[in-house]
């Protein structure tokens, strides 16, 4: 949790602890759970490590092969839903396991806008609710990401 320190440096102690609640929440919850393996790729099915700690704290681990993973989150900077949504189906195949289970993801959270503890804990949010959808519901489905399906 060592990046969520750094943010939470300079916060008062009511916010600090309002966001460790959230957290702990999140963290309780998916302890009973299997790690979901997830990839996370750009829109060149490049793999990114970018947001492999929020994926870790949400009760993920980020799987390297792109075969081996039961979730894809399709993410890039400046990129917004409506650019994933046009290029994202190019780049899919039928072969993988996400595809075929309906377990594609885009994520239009720009987290390089604005780094704070905030938007931190809300992203850590979201992704336990898309990789544990029936555990967890935060409400910013639709809004900052979107269930994709072929």
């Amino acid at each position: 949790m060592s990046f969520l320190n750094d943010l939470f440096i300079g916060l008062d102690a009511a916010k600090q602890e309002e966001l460790q609640e959230r957290l702990d929440l999140v963290e309780h919850k998916i302890k009973f759970m299997d790690k979901m393996p997830v990839a996370c790729l750009d829109t060149n099915n490049n793999p990114s490590y970018f947001l492999s700690e929020e994926i870790a704290l949400a009760g993920g681990r980020l799987e390297t092969d792109v075969l081996g993973a039961a979730f894809i989150i399709y993410y890039e900077p400046e990129k917004t839903l409506t650019d994933l949504m046009r290029e994202v189906p190019a780049v899919l195949s039928a072969d993988w396991q996400a595809v075929k289970n309906n377990r594609i993801i885009l994520l239009n959270d720009d987290i390089t806008r604005e780094r704070s503890a905030e938007s931190a804990v809300a992203l850590i949010e979201d992704v336990a609710e898309m990789l544990h959808p029936g555990s967890f519901i935060f409400g910013h489905e639709g809004d900052k990401w979107i269930r994709f399906g072929v």
